[in-house]
C-alpha cells in the first residue's frame, strides 16, 4: 500500500513539474509570439483601461479622454481638434497614433519606463502608470491668428523663435477633427474613408510633409550665397543684368514680372524680386557655393524631426548652368517646406545662425514633474554675420517700399520677401503664394519671431495670386499675435 501511494506521489511531482516546465516554456520562450497574435487583447484592453495623458499649449491641455463605459473604456478627444490637428495628430482605437501622439506614445499612454517609480516596477506589479503630459512650444495666439488667417484658403504656415529655434505656430488648411477617429466603431470607419477620400487631403500635414517649390523666397538663399562668395560686395552696384535673360546654353529666355531689373542694382532687384538679376547671381556664384549655402539652411538633410518627421527640402546639385539659374530663383527641381522656409528667415533675423526647429518644450509626470526638457539646441552657421547684417537691410526693404508692405506692422522691425512659385506640366498649375519675414518689436534686443506662408489656392484667378498681396497679411497677423504683450 505504501508502495503505491509513494509511485502515486512520485507521478503527481512529475505531473507538476511537466506543468511549471510547460508554464514556463509558454511563458520565456514563447512569449514574444503570444503576446503579438491577434487574439490577444490584453494589452489593447490594458491600454485603453485609463485615461492618456495630455499635450499642453501654454500650459492647457488641448487634448481630454473620454470615458465611453467600453471594453476599450477611454477615447482621445480634441475639444480645438481642427485648430491643433497638425500638432497632435490623432490617437485612434482602429487606426493607431500620429504627430505627437505618435511620437510621444509610450509616454502620453503610461508605459514608458522613466514613469515607474522604480526600474522594473510594472513588470512585477502587472501596473500601468497615469500617462504623462507633452508641453509644446505653441504660442496659441500665432496658431489662431495663422488659423484664421488662412481661413478656407489652402495652404500652411510655420513659426519659430530666431533665437531659440521653438515652433510657435504650425497650421495647416483645410483641417480635420481627430476625434472623429478616436473609436473603433462605424463613426471612425466612415471618416477615416471620407478623409481618405477627399481630393484636398485635410491629414496632410502641409506646414511639414509637404515640399513645394519655395519660387521667389529662395532668393534670400541666393543672395546669402553670392554675399558670402564675394560675388557681390556692394548691394548698390549695377549687376550687368540683361533683361531677358537668355539661359546659359540655351534658347530660352527668362523674363521678370516687375519694369526695371536691367542692370538693376542687388538692392533693387531683391526688392523688385528680379528673376534675371538672381538667376545671373546663381550662375556666378555656382553650384559648389550654391549647395553649400543651401545646405547650410537645412536643405538637402532628410532626418530633420521635431519630434516628429519632416520632408526633406531639396537643392538639386546635379544640374547644369541653366538648371542652376531656375534653382536659384526656387524653381527647377528646388523644394522645400514651410517650416524650411520659416528656418531660412529665422537665420537673417538670427545674425546667420540656424537653430534646430523643435515642437516639444518638456514632458512631465502625471503629478507635473519633469522627465525631459528640451535643454540646447544644436547651432550651425547659415552665412557670416556680416551677410546676414545685409540680409536684413535687404528684407526690410521689401517690407518698407517693395512687394511685402502689406506685412508691415507700426513700432516694429520688419522684414521679409514675397515669393509667387510656377509648378505644373508648362507651369499651368495656379501658383503658389509664398512670404517668409521676421519681425522685431519697437523695445525688444533681437527679433521674436520667424514666419513662413504659403497659400495654394486652387480657386483663385491666376493674375491675384501673389506672395505681397495673399501671404503677407497672414504672416502680419501671426508675428502681431507673438509681439503684443
Amino acid at each position: 500500500m505504501t508502495r503505491h501511494i509513494r509511485h502515486a506521489a512520485v507521478f503527481c511531482a512529475l505531473l507538476l513539474v511537466a506543468l511549471l516546465v510547460n508554464a514556463a516554456r509558454v511563458q520565456v520562450l514563447h512569449a514574444d509570439a503570444y503576446e503579438s497574435n491577434p487574439a490577444n487583447r490584453r494589452d489593447t484592453i490594458a491600454r485603453y483601461q485609463q485615461p492618456r495623458g495630455d499635450i499642453l499649449v501654454d500650459g492647457r491641455p488641448v487634448t481630454g479622454s473620454r470615458d465611453t463605459g467600453e471594453h476599450l473604456r477611454y477615447e482621445r478627444t480634441y475639444p480645438l481638434g481642427p485648430l491643433y490637428a497638425p500638432v497632435t495628430g490623432f490617437a485612434s482605437q482602429e487606426y493607431g497614433t500620429t504627430q505627437l501622439e505618435h511620437t510621444e506614445d509610450r509616454l502620453l499612454s503610461g508605459v514608458a519606463p522613466v514613469l515607474a517609480p522604480l526600474p522594473l516596477w510594472n513588470e512585477f506589479t502587472r501596473s500601468r502608470n497615469a500617462g504623462g503630459d507633452v508641453v509644446t512650444t505653441i504660442d496659441p495666439a500665432a496658431q489662431r491668428a495663422a488659423y484664421e488667417g488662412l481661413r478656407s484658403r489652402k495652404g500652411a504656415v510655420a513659426a519659430v523663435e530666431p533665437s531659440t529655434g521653438r515652433i510657435l505656430a504650425l497650421v495647416s488648411v483645410p483641417s480635420y477633427d481627430p476625434a472623429l477617429l478616436s473609436g473603433n466603431g462605424a463613426t471612425a470607419r466612415d471618416a477615416w474613408a471620407r478623409l481618405n477620400a477627399d481630393p484636398d487631403r485635410p491629414m496632410l500635414n502641409r506646414a511639414v510633409q509637404r515640399t513645394y517649390p519655395p519660387g521667389s523666397t529662395f532668393k534670400v538663399v541666393t543672395a546669402a550665397a553670392a554675399l558670402d562668395a564675394g560675388v557681390v560686395r556692394d548691394l548698390d552696384e549695377p549687376t550687368d543684368s540683361p533683361d531677358p535673360y537668355t539661359l546659359p546654353g540655351t534658347r530660352t529666355r527668362l523674363v521678370n514680372g516687375a519694369k526695371g531689373c536691367a542692370d538693376a542694382t542687388v538692392r533693387e532687384a531683391f526688392v523688385l524680386s528680379c528673376n534675371t538679376v538672381f538667376a545671373k547671381l546663381g550662375v556666378a556664384t555656382g553650384v559648389d557655393r550654391m549647395r553649400e549655402t543651401a545646405e547650410s539652411f537645412g536643405f538637402n538633410d532628410g532626418d530633420v524631426r521635431i519630434p516628429f518627421r519632416v520632408a526633406g527640402s531639396t537643392f538639386d546639385t546635379s544640374v547644369d548652368r541653366a538648371q542652376l539659374a531656375l534653382s536659384s530663383i526656387g524653381q527647377y527641381n528646388t523644394r522645400a517646406t514651410p517650416l524650411q522656409m520659416a528656418m531660412v528667415a529665422a537665420a537673417v533675423a538670427g545674425g546667420g545662425q540656424v537653430r534646430e526647429p523643435y515642437l516639444v518644450e518638456r514632458t512631465t509626470r502625471a503629478g507635473g514633474g519633469t522627465v525631459s526638457a528640451a535643454g540646447s539646441r544644436p547651432v550651425r552657421r547659415a552665412m557670416f554675420p556680416a551677410t546676414a547684417i545685409r540680409m536684413r537691410e535687404l528684407m526690410r526693404g521689401v517690407v518698407e517700399d517693395g512687394t511685402g508692405k502689406k506685412a508691415a506692422i507700426p513700432g516694429a522691425v520688419v522684414g521679409g520677401k514675397t515669393g509667387t512659385a510656377q509648378h505644373g506640366l508648362g507651369n499651368s498649375g495656379t501658383p503658389y503664394a509664398w512670404f517668409i519675414s521676421w519681425a522685431q518689436g519697437g523695445e525688444d534686443m533681437e527679433a521674436k519671431v520667424a514666419v513662413a506662408v504659403v497659400v495654394e489656392d486652387a480657386a483663385a484667378n491666376r493674375r491675384t495670386i501673389s506672395g505681397g498681396g495673399t501671404a503677407a497679411p497672414i504672416a502680419r497677423a501671426v508675428m502681431e499675435a507673438v509681439l503684443k504683450p
